[in-house]
């Protein structure tokens, strides 16, 4: 009989670290105790809390081991499954007190957390199906089948007030509702859009690594409200672990009768294939991610028509992201009503968030609509690390904006963060410090869209790499107080005239930062300085010669000699030669290099 469990992630991030080795040390020193019998290993998906991986947890015990290497597993097994003695040197710090150890959710970083579309991720094998199944997974398709009709499924989900996780958060019912005519009649598509494009986003990724049932079963549950009986989910090639997870998920549903002919014998069918993603961020928006399944080239189509009534294969079609599916069987097994009871007015349940950058445990968050950006980065992510100030953080992605520290405390959904210039987009967060410099920022993820545009309307292809030469000449020294004018007449241009979502939302990390960091931009384009000092052409080192104690390494690694000195003597920078790498002031032992 199995006493204990032993949970370890089996992440992306944690895989990356190690953990399959140290899944395999846990069997051998298990099976060498002889508690093969007693104790069980789990992989599972992520806990959430990346910046401790890779991670494991002791079921029942709730003792949470952080930074775990393949060589603890022996003094874990003896010391805890065999003598039950916590290893406390290992212990998350948050969960030790006097008294012993705390539970998970009594922690700083879970406590404020509610686990929706997470709710699975990181306590189950997302490789075997009956762990879903003992986690009432199934229930809610079985539910629909057998005891409501498509019309009060849809319905359950608009009054739910579930709008889409995956950009502007349109209403889920609505769009099924779109599409729900002609049941019967004409070839309809489901499709799950598992591209997550957005740079530092890995929300999608986690949910399909560490429980991708639940999404087949909310894929099968909007195929019978639509009249469906075909499902795709194009998720990216770069994901191999989602995949196979994914892969494995589809065959067991298979086998188990959860997929395919004559569902819980109600005369439905249906099924879902995979299609690949080559990583064109542009295939995660929607009539691009069906022009790439259908084998085109993945680029937008004008709407209106819309793809509830001509999207794939020219059917209708409806498209929802991997985190919005999360949440359909909970809806329907627990109702509209409680799902509404969560979060705001107009933004109802709980948002997934890649929360990164400058704060101090870096990882996946779930938390009630309305939450404050102070709270998720404060409270839950542990603050700024090196006693550094909260300066911004950037939400959406590309497609987002600069969140400034004067609306640290704004609620966050959907309406909120649109009235500020940012959005909530799919839900990565970046935090960024007093260190980063915001035209830098905005030059960044300006790039990244100059780089992923297909290229289809002239507003996009020529307009965003328009703007990214006016920002280079800035953070080069090279712009006018003219070119400020100029980025913003471009910026509200290619908002009106792009072709689709992407495009018409690629300004919105200029437009942000030109309203709340103007100053900064005014700096470099009037007294050629970075505040921040980042921006490398309007830097200049220095030697400080009463710190300079002529040691001559900062000499000797100048890739250009542009530093002289003799031994023991204080050492000049040539500044016409200086190509202002940083070498000389990383590796200065004491502190007499300066940037300016």
């Amino acid at each position: 009989m199995i006493r204990s469990h032993v949970l370890v992630c089996g992440g992306t991030g944690c895989t990356s670290s190690g953990s399959m080795k140290i899944i395999e040390a846990f069997e051998e020193n298990i099976k060498e105790a002889g508690l093969d019998q007693e104790v069980a290993v789990v992989k599972t998906g992520c806990f959430g809390l990346c910046a401790l991986g890779p991670v494991v947890l002791v079921y029942p015990d709730q003792v949470f081991y952080s930074m775990v290497k393949p060589e603890d597993a022996e003094e874990i097994v003896k010391e805890h499954l065999v003598k039950g003695r916590i290893v406390k040197r290992l212990v998350y710090d948050e969960t030790l007190t006097s008294e012993g150890v705390k539970g998970l959710n009594d922690t700083n970083f879970y406590r404020k957390q509610k686990r929706i579309a997470l709710r699975n991720c990181g306590y189950i094998n997302p490789e075997n199906i009956e762990e879903y199944i003992g986690t009432r997974g199934y229930e809610a398709l079985g539910k629909a089948l057998t005891e409501m009709t498509p019309d009060e499924v849809i319905q359950e989900i608009l009054d739910s007030g579930l709008r889409g996780r995956g950009g502007a958060g349109f209403p889920t019912g609505l769009k099924w509702k779109y599409a729900s005519g002609n049941r019967g009649k004409v070839q309809k598509y489901v499709c799950c859009n598992a591209d997550e494009g957005d740079p530092g986003a890995f929300m999608d990724r986690s949910v399909l690594e560490g429980d991708p049932h639940v999404v087949l079963e909310a894929m099968a549950i909007a195929g019978y409200a639509i009249g469906a009986d075909q499902g795709y989910i194009y998720v990216r090639a770069e994901y191999p672990i989602a995949v196979e997870r994914l892969k494995i998920a589809i065959n067991q549903a298979r086998e188990y009768g959860l997929l395919g002919e004559n569902i819980f014998n109600t005369g439905f069918n249906f099924n879902i294939d995979l299609r690949l993603g080559a990583g064109a961020f542009v295939c995660g928006e929607e009539t691009a991610l069906m022009t790439s399944i259908e084998g085109n080239r993945g680029e937008p189509r004008p709407r209106p028509p819309f793809p509830a009534v001509k999207g794939l294969f020219e059917s209708p079609t409806i498209l929802n992201n991997v985190e919005t599916s999360a949440n359909i069987p909970q809806i329907i097994l627990n109702g509209a009503e409680w799902f509404s009871s969560i979060g705001t007015e107009k933004s109802k349940g709980t948002k997934v968030f890649a929360l990164g950058g400058k704060v101090k445990h870096t990882g996946l968050v779930e938390v009630p609509m309305g939450t404050s950006l102070r709270t998720v980065i404060e409270e839950i992510g542990g603050g700024i690390p090196n006693g550094k100030k909260f300066k911004a953080a950037q939400t959406g992605g590309p497609s987002g904006g600069c969140i400034p520290a004067e609306h640290y405390d704004i609620p966050i959904d959907y309406d909120n963060l649109i009235s500020i210039g940012s959005m909530m987009g799919s839900g990565g967060l970046i935090v960024m410090d007093e260190d980063n410099c915001m035209v830098d920022i905005a030059k960044f993820f300006l790039e990244f869209t100059v780089d992923e545009s297909c290229g289809k309307c002239t507003p996009c292809r020529v307009g965003t790499k328009r703007m990214y030469e006016i920002l280079e000449n800035i953070t080069e020294g090279k712009g006018t107080p003219e070119d400020l004018d100029k980025l913003e007449e471009l910026a509200y241009y290619i908002k009106d005239n792009a072709l689709c979502g992407l495009g018409q939302t690629a300004p919105n990390p200029v437009l942000s930062t030109l309203k709340f960091f103007r100053d900064e931009y005014i700096a470099h384009v009037t007294d050629k300085v970075c505040p921040s000092k980042v921006c490398k052409a309007l830097l200049t080192f220095k030697i400080n010669p009463e710190k300079c104690k002529g040691c001559t390494l900062c000499r000797k690694i100048c890739p250009e000699g542009a530093i002289s000195g003799e031994s023991k003597k204080t050492h000049v920078i040539d500044t016409d030669k200086c190509i202002k790498c940083g070498a000389c002031l990383n590796n200065c032992h004491f502190g007499a290099i300066t940037k300016e």
